[in-house]
């Protein structure tokens, strides 16, 4: 029991699988793009006859359209709520230093 009282925990262990990085395969890579290039050999082609080409442009703008409609939203709100605190402090101001009540 005393034993137990003093126990620490092990330090939690941290393990990274390496990575493997061969600069040769990317030389060699690149020079095949290049040959083929400029023999005008084509690349892998897609089930449609094309190349595969991904059609980003203009997604992550579309994506970000509701994140940007609700948090204009909340900030609509949240200015509603701050001049309607205003007002009711100003009203508060107002009776406590302006009128003839007395607490």
């Amino acid at each position: 029991m005393i034993g137990r009282f003093f126990h620490t925990p092990a330090a939690k262990k941290f393990h990274v699988n390496p990575r493997f990085y061969d600069p040769d395969k990317d030389e060699r890579d690149e020079r095949e793009r290049r040959i083929k290039d400029e023999l005008g050999i084509k690349g892998k082609k897609s089930e449609g006859g094309k190349p595969f080409r991904p059609n980003v442009r203009g997604q992550f703008r579309q994506a970000q359209e509701g994140f940007v409609r609700s948090s204009e939203k909340g900030r609509r709100a949240s200015n509603t709520r701050l001049i309607f605190l205003i007002l009711i402090l100003t009203l508060i101001f107002y009776l406590f230093f302006y009128s003839d009540f007395s607490f």
